[in-house]
């Protein structure tokens, strides 16, 4: 008994306890063979559902490297050149990644919506592709997507989200509107590659990012930060309650103060990994993301 709770714990209980998984673990108890199991598995459960996030972080963070913006785009680089990925599998990878720490963390809500605020560069591929697994695992994805992009790649992502019924607005719901009907706000506008300022298309938007009191998840970098120095301090920035960072966390990170902090895209080449000295943690399992604390990281 006790090594299937250390193997239920090493591979699934690395983050939030979500409906979906104290249910399980419910149902784990509810087919022990005696009453000394039925008590250790219910003491288990009590546990999972009480205890506090942070606890159940792997020990093997504390040296996660930080990269700054030109190492991050060193390694992409890398990645097409020498590893031979192509865009679409990154942004595939990258998409799920996303979907799969959202839905870990967060119910879907049957009478609200997820708006997906997506921008025209790679960041905002990935968050259509997120919008669409985020759609099969049972949440309501609504798309705005203000610039959008003409290649390929883009349309077909599109095209995609269009083949599985989720709806585009052409405008950001005002404050009012978003408070009221969205659980959640994905936000992939701007990615490692954006220098300010803020161009005056996005402007409004994030500043209604900056105020709602819906959960916003970041893609990667919080949309106006700069990738390496953090929120600006001259306009109102996002404060996002999810950061999902790809391949490794970027030296903005270190200002996040959200509740959770989420390594996803298990898809970094050990000999790349040792080269960049990213010091990557072991992911659980066959999960795709992994919780960060800014507590265990150097």
């Amino acid at each position: 008994m006790e090594k299937v709770r250390r193997d239920m714990c090493s591979a699934h209980l690395l983050r939030p306890m979500s409906t979906n998984r104290q249910a399980a673990v419910a149902e784990w108890v509810g087919r022990c063979a005696d009453r000394a199991e039925v008590r250790t598995a219910s003491t288990f459960l009590k546990t999972l559902q009480t205890e506090p996030s942070q606890h159940r972080v792997s020990r093997t963070m504390a040296t996660v490297r930080y990269l700054n913006q030109q190492d991050a785009i060193n390694i992409d680089l890398e990645l097409f050149s020498d590893y031979q990925f192509n865009v679409n599998q990154l942004m595939e990878l990258a998409g799920l990644s996303c979907a799969h720490a959202i839905a870990e963390t967060y119910s879907p809500d049957q009478r609200k919506a997820v708006l997906v605020c997506c921008g025209p560069g790679n960041n905002g591929g990935d968050g259509l592709v997120c919008s669409r697994h985020l759609k099969i695992m049972g949440f309501s994805p609504v798309i705005l997507y203000p610039k959008s992009n003409d290649k390929p790649l883009f349309n077909n992502l599109v095209k995609q989200c269009h083949m599985n019924d989720i709806p585009f607005v052409e405008a950001m719901p005002d404050l009012s509107t978003l408070d009221k009907e969205y659980s959640l706000v994905v936000d992939a506008l701007f990615g490692f590659s954006f220098k300010p300022p803020v161009r005056p298309l996005f402007a409004p938007i994030l500043e209604t990012l900056s105020q709602t009191t819906v959960p916003v998840i970041s893609i990667d970098i919080p949309s106006g930060w700069h990738v390496e120095d953090g929120p600006p301090t001259d306009v109102p920035s996002l404060a996002p309650d999810m950061l999902v960072s790809l391949t490794a966390p970027k030296l903005c990170a270190k200002h996040f103060k959200g509740r959770y902090h989420v390594l996803g895209g298990r898809f970094v080449p050990h000999k790349l990994s040792e080269k960049y000295q990213l010091q990557l943690p072991s992911y659980p399992g066959t999960s795709q993301t992994v919780l960060l604390t800014s507590s265990s990281q150097q």
